[in-house]
């Protein structure tokens, strides 16, 4: 019998915490510092509505229906005579989710670093010493490798303790946690000298800026609204398979995005208004969480304290998505292992045979920098867009699961209904601009 979440809210925290990570915090306040401020965040949320909603629900809708991963989801919602093609796709789809935990639990590793260092008092303590810091971390193999290791046995003793008492539990600590410290985190910032010109360059649109390089501009609105919600690897497809049928889809999908836009936008009401108050440009580019923060926090009072808050945040942003794709992956390949031998449940065997592969396939991207490059390349610019592409397809034409079993799916329940004439749109919009999401990727490369 398949498993099923507690509560609709330990569904809605699981599924946001697979949504809410790194890009909310890490990759969404340089895009909007880059590409005008408010003016790109208007652009970045119509993308959500546009592009965002309708995978969302489909991704959900797959799992809960089929009841299955999207290792097999796929093959057992096709129709007859196209069950093998499509099993063929829904494991490319699968093997995403390893790719992106070799080189997400290196960076994972990054962050319980700084957050313990800060809370030893021996991160950089003067302007100018956080650039030199991160080199010496990123060059300190031995370090990275335990770190990373650490990183990847906390996900795994999460997911050995089983859907309930471990994901469940753990991650609605993690993401009331995560809030409790962002939104602490905010009026802190909020009360620096000179924040304001932090809040005004986030909340009022500067077009000129957005129009400097407007393809670039729309194109990271886009590529932003679609890489937040971890969708294309068939991540929340799993958690859709635990959830009841009670409420509709398409209300738990606007209420996982809510949340995972309100993690975001206040991340930005915490790094914007700190860096105009010390005077930083906060469109530096990638470099902002681990080279220009720290000299943020260096320079306010109480710096080492809320450094220790700021990185202890991020490492539980990242640790949610971390459990959510281990249980995507465990979710997986128990039901390959149930389907082939009907044994009892192999959750243990799996969590712990998981984790060891991700520890051990996670080591190149610690010694070799180039190879981590490589793979997030392939993550975020092919296997994300294109995954959820054929996700889109699948759900909308009836070579694949068909449009009416798809809306008997999504609309079950109360709450939200999803409209017939989406069809459309899903089929001659969302496909097309994911198509061009994937070669502005390529040449943006």
């Amino acid at each position: 019998m398949r498993e099923k979440l507690a509560s609709r809210f330990g569904f809605l925290m699981v599924a946001a915490g697979c949504a809410v990570g790194l890009g909310n915090v890490w990759r969404f306040p340089f895009v909007v510092g880059q590409n005008g401020g408010a003016a790109f965040v208007m652009v970045y949320l119509a993308f959500l509505a546009i592009l965002g909603f309708p995978l969302l629900v489909a991704e959900l809708a797959l799992g809960r229906g089929s009841k299955r991963g999207i290792g097999r989801a796929l093959a057992k919602l096709a129709p007859p005579g196209r069950k093998r093609f499509w099993r063929i796709v829904g494991m490319s789809i699968f093997a995403g989710n390893f790719v992106l935990m070799v080189y997400y639990t290196d960076v994972a590793g990054w962050l319980v670093k700084y957050a313990l260092d800060y809370l030893r008092g021996s991160c950089a303590a003067t302007p100018g010493e956080a650039a030199q810091t991160f080199a010496a971390l990123v060059a300190d193999k031995s370090a990275c490798a335990s770190y990373m290791a650490a990183t990847v046995a906390a996900a795994t003793a999460v997911c050995f303790a089983g859907v309930v008492k471990g994901v469940e539990r753990v991650t609605k600590i993690l993401m009331v946690s995560l809030l409790a410290l962002l939104v602490f985190l905010a009026v802190k910032a909020l009360a620096l000298p000179g924040a304001m010109e932090g809040v005004r360059f986030y909340l009022y649109p500067d077009w000129a800026r957005f129009m400097a390089h407007p393809l670039r501009s729309v194109s990271e609105a886009m590529g932003q609204a679609f890489f937040t919600l971890s969708l294309g690897i068939g991540c929340m497809t799993v958690f859709g398979s635990y959830s009841s049928r009670t409420d509709s889809l398409g209300k738990e999908a606007a209420w996982i995005i809510a949340i995972d836009t309100l993690v975001a936008l206040l991340a930005g009401l915490v790094i914007f208004p700190a860096c105009y108050s010390c005077g930083i440009e906060p469109s530096c580019g990638p470099g902002l969480i681990f080279t220009v923060l720290p000299e943020v926090f260096a320079r306010i009072e109480g710096g080492h304290f809320w450094g220790f808050c700021f990185f202890l945040f991020l490492a539980f942003a990242a640790l949610t998505t971390i459990i959510a794709v281990f249980e995507c992956l465990i979710g997986g390949f128990r039901d390959e292992v149930r389907r082939r031998r009907g044994t009892a449940d192999p959750r243990r065997r799996v969590s712990v045979a998981v984790g060891i592969a991700i520890a051990l396939f996670s080591l190149p991207c610690v010694f070799f920098e180039p190879v981590l490059r490589w793979e997030d390349f392939a993550v975020s610019s092919l296997w994300l867009p294109l995954g959820a592409m054929v996700e889109c397809l699948f759900v909308a034409w009836p070579f694949g699961w068909g449009w009416k079993g798809f809306l008997r799916e999504a609309n079950a329940g109360k709450g939200l209904q999803i409209p017939t004439w989406l069809r459309a749109h899903m089929a001659f919009i969302v496909v097309p601009l994911i198509a061009a999401l994937v070669i502005a990727g390529i040449f943006n490369s």
